[in-house]
């Protein structure tokens, strides 16, 4: 590797969650040894203070700022306050204590859900601020939009060099599999797992599945983090991302939920049939990333869907089912 050289000290900031987790794996299997970690009791993100000490003491030559409070809809519209606070906290503290310290780059976890209701598919990375935010999660993205400038600002003001990326939506180990607040592909292995051993006759799927979705393996997510931050100034600035200081990332493939839920059911295992409740809501009709920037600058995908899904399956055996992990 170039700038995460081994002697590099890298600060992970949420290396507990799924991609936090994923992007550990992925240094330490580039031989990055010098990781540094914290967590929650170790070192509050949302203190000031705490946070500028920790980055004063710990020689820190880049960051990769993972760290947020995440959740489904249901967690979004109940706690918006949280949502938004919390996001903007972690931000600020962790952009402006990196500034202090003078770390050299930054890289900085957003959402694709910073872009508008009805932004044009694929979303390409100028649509952002083109239109209204999904309602129930707009605290949320707001706070993600908030981190994607106080990087390009910083990057203005101080020359640093302060990067975005904004995934599509993620799946892997790690994952969260909680029966109320898990995303699409937990929930539907959950359920197909549990339908096959109970004998189950069928699945309701809420919805038409209709609704067209993009799926990215979390540790592809990780790659794409590494190969962003080894990115050249030179290179990086030359392709408008400057301007446009963050990037898409994800396959630049959708498919629909029908389709997704057939894969996973395959998966799994679950021999049953599968209804759909239409009475109950879609969603957006299709969320797709344009991803030809990423592309450009030389990062493609490499884990397919179905292998994915697998790896997902096997990882929730050994860790929810057999293992010790709440699910």
């Amino acid at each position: 590797m170039g700038v995460l050289s081994l002697n590099s000290n890298i600060f992970v900031a949420g290396h507990q969650g799924m991609v936090g987790s994923a992007i550990i794996r992925a240094l330490e299997s580039n031989g990055v040894s010098k990781i540094i970690t914290a967590t929650r009791e170790q070192l509050d993100l949302l203190d000031q203070s705490s946070v500028r000490d920790f980055f004063a003491v710990r020689n820190i030559d880049h960051v990769v700022l993972a760290a947020a409070k995440v959740g489904g809809i249901h967690a979004n519209n109940k706690y918006p306050a949280q949502f938004i606070y919390e996001n903007l906290m972690i931000e600020c503290n962790v952009i402006q204590a990196a500034y202090q310290a003078s770390v050299e780059r930054l890289l900085f976890l957003g959402s694709s859900c910073i872009y508008p209701k009805y932004a044009a598919q694929p979303m390409k990375e100028s649509e952002l601020l083109t239109g209204v935010l999904e309602s129930t999660n707009e605290p949320y993205a707001i706070a993600k939009i908030a981190g994607i400038k106080l990087c390009e600002s910083y990057n203005r003001q101080y020359g640093t060099q302060y990067r975005s990326v904004m995934p599509t939506n993620l799946y892997g180990e790690g994952d969260n599999f909680h029966p109320e607040n898990s995303h699409v592909i937990p929930a539907l292995i959950k359920r197909f797992h549990e339908a096959k051993n109970a004998h189950a006759e069928d699945v309701t799927i809420w919805g038409t599945g209709n609704a067209m979705r993009e799926f990215l393996h979390v540790d592809d997510m990780a790659a794409a983090c590494l190969h962003v931050i080894e990115i050249s100034n030179e290179i990086y600035t030359n392709n408008t991302v400057q301007m446009l200081s963050h990037i898409n990332v994800g396959t630049g493939k959708d498919l629909s939920i029908r389709e997704l839920a057939e894969t996973v059911k395959s998966v799994v295992g679950f021999k049953g049939k599968l209804r759909y409740n239409s009475t109950k809501p879609d969603g957006a009709p299709r969320k797709l990333l344009n991803v030809s920037r990423l592309n450009k600058l030389g990062w493609k995908y490499s884990i397919d869907l179905e292998d994915g899904l697998k790896k997902t399956y096997q990882w929730y055996l050994k860790n929810i089912v057999h293992g010790v992990r709440e699910s």
